[in-house]
């Protein structure tokens, strides 16, 4: 797995500072802010007003911006962007039927996340209509050390990466059941390593378990990790570990497997 914690050098004349410039503008767009002025983008970007008000018409003009009254907002033509790389690595044609399958064999949502950097992002999802206090879809971020599927990709970097991943990580306290300890979470990683799955109870949000297994490429390399999640007055930790891992883990299999016989070999 190559490094995802430190920016690859390239030389400074093949670098395009105005497309950098350009996608931090279109991510600094979130739940919180849905719509931005000019100043509130320059705020957030730490870029100047006359950069980000060029950036936000070229943006418009393309057609993935829309203003009103001098706050700009996102248009679904953003999503092409992100359907270009679930097109590119065909993990939800891939992926759909056995998570299909999962949600119906325990009336959970499931999920597909990968590793960027701190977090982890969904690449993939079926949800089930239980109301939950998160609204996660694809696209959406959560710290990886606070999540079952974000332990078990950091239970599989090697030690140099994971090394690289706490000295950038901020270690934050979501409820009372966080781990933000690092001595606590090596451990904790090292025993998901020997177990092959992650069991995070109410670590992010209460009353919120998850747990989650590795999803391998053809080389058995870990590339991405799937979960179930659920409230905790539905599954006990007894019935999580004697009912949902068993069929998380045919379900990990299952597309692991798949995507090994994939055409095109996938990193994610």
């Amino acid at each position: 797995m190559s490094s995802k914690y430190s920016n690859n050098l390239i030389k400074s004349a093949d670098f395009i500072q105005s497309l950098e410039r350009g996608l931090s503008v279109i991510q600094s767009f979130s739940t919180e802010h849905s719509t931005l002025t000019v100043s509130e983008a320059a705020a957030i970007t730490n870029l100047s007003r006359p950069a980000i008000r060029r950036i936000f018409l070229t943006l418009e003009s393309l057609g993935y911006l829309t203003s009103d009254n001098g706050r700009y907002a996102l248009t679904a033509k953003v999503l092409s962007l992100g359907y270009a790389y679930l097109s590119s690595k065909n993990i939800w044609e891939i992926a759909h039927d056995p998570m299909d399958e999962l949600v119906k064999q325990t009336g959970e949502s499931t999920s597909i996340s990968v590793l960027d950097h701190d977090e982890i992002v969904y690449v993939a999802r079926i949800h089930t209509k239980r109301i939950m206090t998160m609204s996660l879809g694809v696209g959406s971020r959560l710290p990886a050390f606070a999540t079952s599927m974000g332990q078990v990709l950091l239970a599989h970097l090697p030690s140099e990466e994971l090394e690289e991943y706490f000295e950038q990580a901020i270690l934050s306290s979501y409820t009372n059941h966080t781990i933000t300890d690092k001595k606590q979470l090596i451990k904790q990683l090292e025993q998901i390593r020997k177990n092959g799955w992650s069991l995070a109870e109410q670590q992010f949000e209460e009353g919120l378990s998850s747990v989650a297994a590795p999803i391998t490429n053809r080389n058995g390399e870990v590339i991405a990790a799937i979960n179930i999640s659920t409230h905790t007055g539905r599954n006990s930790r007894k019935e999580i570990k004697e009912k949902l891992i068993p069929l998380l883990l045919q379900t990990a299999q299952k597309i692991s497997e798949d995507l090994a016989r994939s055409p095109h070999p996938m990193n994610l």
